[in-house]
This record gives C-alpha cells, structure tokens and sequence, in this order.
C-alpha cells in the first residue's frame, strides 16, 4: 500500500484523525477561497452592485454543488467501506461506477441549468440593477459544472483511500492562482467585471480537476487486483445511491431554503444585500470546514465498518468532536470580537447599513458554532454507517426551522436582524 493511503481501522485514534483532519480542514480554506476570491474582488475592484450579483449568484450555484457534494459522499463512503475490507476489485468498480453516475447527472443539470437560469434568479428576487450580471455570472458558472463534479468525485476517492494530503496540493495551487487571475488579468487588465470573475474561477477549477483526475487513475494502478475489475455495477450503484441521494437531498433543500431566505433578504435592498452576502460568505467558511471534518468522520467510521470493527467508530466520534470544538473557540472570538474588520475584506468603502448587517450576523451565529459542529460531526458518523434516516430528520428539521422564522420575524419589529436569529434556533434543535 502507498504510504499516502492510510487505512485507518487500527492504530491510535485520535493520532490517526488529526493526521487525516489537518489536510483536509487547509485544504477547504483553500477550496473556500474560491467564493471568497470572487466575493472579495466583485466588492473591492467593481463595487458593492458587483458582490451583491456574485452573492445572489452563489445561492443558486449552492443547488449544484448540492448534487456535487452527495456524489462525493456517496462514493467516498461505499469506496471506503470496500477499502477498509481490502475487497479492491469491488472498491475499483465503485470509483469508475461514481464518476460514470456523476457525469451522466452532470450533464442533465447543465441542460436544465441552462434552460431555468434566470427563472431561478428570478426566485430570489433581484434588483433590476444586479439582475443581468447575477445571470451572466451563473452561466458561466453552469459551463464549468463537469469540473465541479468531478473534481470533488476525485478528491472524495481521495479521502476514502485515507489520503487528505494530495487533495490539499491541487486546491493551494489552484486557489492563489484563482486570485491571481481574478484580480490581474481579468478584472484589473481585462476590465471584464462580473464576467471576469467568472471565468477566471472557471480556468482554475478546470485545471486543478484535470490535475486530480490525472491523479486518481495513476494511484488506481498501483491497486492490484487478481481479475479485471469491471467499470460499472448497478448492484454498487444502488449502494452509492442509497447515501448520496439524501446527501443530495440534504444539500438541496438547504439551497431551496436560503433562496427562499435570499428572498426575504432582497426585499430590505442592496445594503443589506452586500451585507449579507460579506456575512454569509465568511460563516461559510467556519460551517464548510466543520462538514468537511464531518466527512473525514464518515470515512473513518465506513472503513471500521467495513473491517467490521465497530468499537472504534464511537471513539472515532468522540474525538472528532473534541477536535471540532477545538476549532470552535478561537473562530468563535475572532468573528464576535473582529466581524468588522473581516467584513470589509469584501465591502470596499460600504455603506453603514452594509457593514452593520454583516457584523450583526456574525455576531448572532458564531457563539452557536460550538453547538452545529457537533451536529455536523454526528452527521458523518451517520453518513458512514449508511444510517441515512435519522441523518435526513435532523437536517430537514434544521432547514424548516430556519425558512419559517426568517419569513415570520423578518416581518416584525426586529427586521432583518429576525432573519439572522433563525440560525441559531434551528441548530440548536435539530442539534438535539
């Protein structure tokens, strides 16, 4: 075995978490840079109409990467329960089984993506004078989807063969160019606006999922097999199924409910638009690294599954959420205490109203961290064990929680600060 795979059914736990987690959180800041590359430059280099059509764009893209991130989940897990029992020709079948699903889904979504654009923009109810850029970033955006699935298909086989560092290589890369070319070339030099943004996010996602496909065969080679390992299994395909598509659900449903809150946000105007969209964009990086933590759970506990040693998934929780609320602490401190000044890495001289919004959400969701990330560690633990029922209960109960207060107390006395308080509510009880 390659020594960057790691079967992680033996050994010291917590040891064997850290070393897998470390990757795997640096290399989501980095893959995280992507929407905050593009937030940060629509803001400072073309202006607050810029960030708020990049930020209503992002609510739709979020439904892609919904679908995404269940074949990425879905895959991993069923690849790392064959991985962790050494049934390798079954573990081939399934990554080739999850990259032919993967893109068959792709290409339906790009059709349907194309077609319902700026019906689903339409959704959320933009401003006139973001509309046309919000429609011109999501198509772009649409173009670019075989690289998005892909991508994460190859870094969630990655993962599940207990391999977090080289996932980590491609995203640092890709990202700091991504910067790069946004604000040199296609913004600055090309003068291209929200079209620049664009394409500069879609070049670097092309190459760092050309690069990590490239990757994956390579290391698929070095797997030996006694027979030929066939590239598509309905039977495996129904595994992959049976946890991707709740993840998909999941994800999903979450992206319905923030177009509906979008919605109720559009209607207080383009300050609290820019606003949130400064705030939403920075709580996204705290709860993406907590679910990408969540995932490296859920490889843990299929692999232990797989080898049929199940003592170490209960063990295997603990410290992940041990980890998680190590993580907590300081980002907690540092988006209650410093939500200002973080806020204008994305409003470039923004109105009061603007900045205000964004530091009163972050100042309402971050003492709650402590309480969704263990929630998002359970999840994984869930997802691993193919416990998908219980899984979906607590997401949905989240998710409704949230869509109904922010529509019921958006219409009181309190505002769009009422929108921001449903957060907290509902992960603190689909927490429970």
């Amino acid at each position: 075995m390659k020594k960057n795979q790691m079967l992680m059914t033996s050994g010291t736990i917590w040891k064997q978490m850290l070393l897998f987690a470390f990757p795997v959180f640096l290399g989501n800041l980095f893959q995280q840079l992507y929407n905050i590359a593009d937030s940060f430059v629509a803001g400072k280099f073309i202006g607050n109409d810029a960030l708020a059509a990049v930020g209503n764009s992002y609510e739709i893209t979020l439904i892609f990467i919904a679908f995404a991130f269940g074949c990425n989940i879905g895959g991993s897990v069923v690849v790392a329960q064959f991985f962790g029992a050494k049934r390798m020709k079954e573990m081939k079948t399934a990554v080739s089984t999850t990259f032919i699903a993967s893109g068959v889904l792709c290409a339906v979504l790009m059709v349907a993506g194309l077609l319902l654009d700026e019906k689903m923009l339409l959704l959320i109810n933009p401003p006139a004078e973001v509309m046309a850029d919000s429609a011109l970033y999501l198509r772009i955006y649409i173009f670019g989807l075989p690289f998005v699935f892909f991508y994460n298909v190859a870094t969630g086989i990655f993962s599940a063969l207990g391999d977090s560092k080289t996932p980590f290589y491609f995203l640092a890369a890709s990202s700091l160019s991504n910067i790069v070319a946004d604000i040199i070339l296609f913004v600055t030099a090309f003068k291209m606006g929200v079209a620049g943004v664009a394409w500069a996010t879609f070049i670097c996602q092309g190459v760092s999922c050309i690069l990590a496909l490239v990757f994956v065969f390579a290391r698929l080679k070095t797997v030996e097999t006694e027979e030929r390992a066939p590239l598509f299994s309905g039977e495996i395909l129904g595994k992959i199924a049976r946890i991707a598509i709740p993840s998909v659900l999941q994800q999903s449903f979450i992206s319905v409910g923030n177009i509906i809150i979008q919605g109720v946000i559009n209607t207080f105007g383009t300050a609290v638009m820019a606003g949130y969209s400064s705030g939403v964009k920075l709580n996204n990086l705290v709860i993406t690294s907590f679910t990408t933590l969540g995932n490296g759970v859920s490889n843990f506990t299929a692999q232990n599954i797989g080898a049929g040693k199940y003592d170490r998934v209960k063990s295997g929780y603990w410290a992940g959420t041990k980890m998680v609320w190590m993580l907590s602490v300081p980002l907690i401190a540092l988006y209650f205490f410093f939500g200002d000044k973080l806020s204008m890495l994305f409003l470039e001289s923004p109105t009061e109203l603007a900045l205000k919004t964004s530091v009163t959400y972050l100042r309402i969701l971050a003492p709650f961290y402590i309480v969704v990330s263990a929630k998002l560690v359970a999840d994984g633990v869930l997802r691993g064990s193919g416990r998908m029922k219980q899984f979906m209960a607590s997401t949905f109960t989240d998710l409704l929680l949230r869509v109904a207060l922010a529509v019921v107390l958006s219409g009181t006395a309190l505002g769009s600060t009422g929108i921001w308080l449903a957060w907290p509510i509902g992960w603190c009880i689909a927490t429970a």
